[in-house]
């Protein structure tokens, strides 16, 4: 059954990969919004729903490695794998933006979340996230929400504080394209089904077959709530939306480190388990990689790049298994 289940959460993920971005890239253009601001919000943010899901059910079931893993692993799935396939398929343009603002911003998230992980070499105490710890790090998220809000408002409005008190934004006067609205909608429903389907099968196969809890979450989990951004990035490369598909990887791990994984800590303490640390330190040397990519590439990812993400996230899944 957990074949089928498989197979069935796959089609889902594909499906609404395609609807999504097609929906996302005819509503920007519609509104006469930037791709990357919607790969940073919308897409982002529905891309990330099977990752929130699955770390507040665990959470509420005491799950907490299964919560940690889960986050940690999809971030670098989505450096490694997800951004490491998108370069294979069609080099993947970085703007000036996401190098002078949104990779800066997820690199002080990682190192934050690393900080408030180092419990027992600061403190002497048990490494955890807590209640205080998840809500520094969504003070954090409510800045990334904060300037990416601004970026919309200004690029539809010159006028200063948008015009006066009166004023409305331009786009926000537009009709909203209803068959755009319907993608967007099917496509997030049928990703955020499909995410559930995939990691529940993908989980059930892994306990059959004895792997350990903590694998199940840092790879199983964390592949399986990967793939909506597999997917939705590589719809993006195929349909030459690469905006789309950086803002959406970038945006995602935004929203994970800040967002879903705070949320998890304050419905329960998020214990780091064994070999947590070195994943978030992993996590950070991808996300700081990209810089310097980024500039000996010109502005962009090439398939040598993207073909050196995979091998070494490849490799460290391998180093991590070993270890076990």
């Amino acid at each position: 059954m957990d074949y089928l289940l498989l197979v069935v959460g796959l089609a889902g993920l594909l499906l609404g990969g395609d609807t999504l971005v097609r929906g996302a890239s005819g509503l920007a253009r519609a509104l006469g919004i930037s791709p990357l601001i919607v790969g940073l919000s919308v897409v982002a943010f529905g891309t990330s729903a099977p990752e929130l899901v699955v770390n507040v059910l665990a959470a509420l079931q005491g799950e907490t490695d299964l919560a940690f893993g889960n986050v940690v692993g999809s971030n670098l799935a989505n450096l490694g794998l997800v951004l490491g396939v998108t370069a294979l398929i069609a080099p993947v343009a970085l703007e000036g933006q996401i190098v002078r603002r949104e990779i800066p911003l997820l690199l002080l998230g990682s190192a934050m979340l690393l900080v408030f992980s180092t419990d027992s070499l600061l403190r002497g105490d048990v490494s955890k996230l807590d209640l205080a710890d998840g809500l520094g790090l969504l003070l954090l998220f409510s800045i990334f929400f904060y300037v990416t809000a601004v970026d919309v408002l200004r690029g539809q409005e010159e006028d200063p504080l948008l015009g006066g008190i009166g004023a409305v934004p331009r786009f926000l006067r537009k009709t909203l394209p209803s068959k755009d609205l319907i993608l967007l909608s099917v496509g997030g429903v049928l990703l955020y089904l499909g995410g559930l389907l995939t990691i529940s099968a993908g989980t059930g196969l892994a306990e059959s077959w004895g792997i350990p809890s903590a694998v199940i979450g840092l790879f199983v989990l964390a592949v399986g709530t990967s793939m909506p951004e597999l997917v939705t990035s590589v719809m993006a490369a195929y349909r030459r939306e690469p905006d789309l598909a950086i803002g959406n990887l970038v945006g995602s791990n935004l929203f994970n480190s800040l967002f879903v994984l705070p949320i998890s800590a304050i419905v329960a303490d998020i214990g780091i388990p064994k070999g947590g640390l070195a994943d978030l330190v992993f996590s950070l040397a991808l996300t700081a990689l990209l810089i310097p990519i980024a500039l000996l590439g010109r502005g962009n990812i090439s398939r040598f790049w993207g073909a050196g993400l995979l091998v070494l996230y490849v490799g460290y899944l391998a180093l991590r298994l070993l270890a076990v």
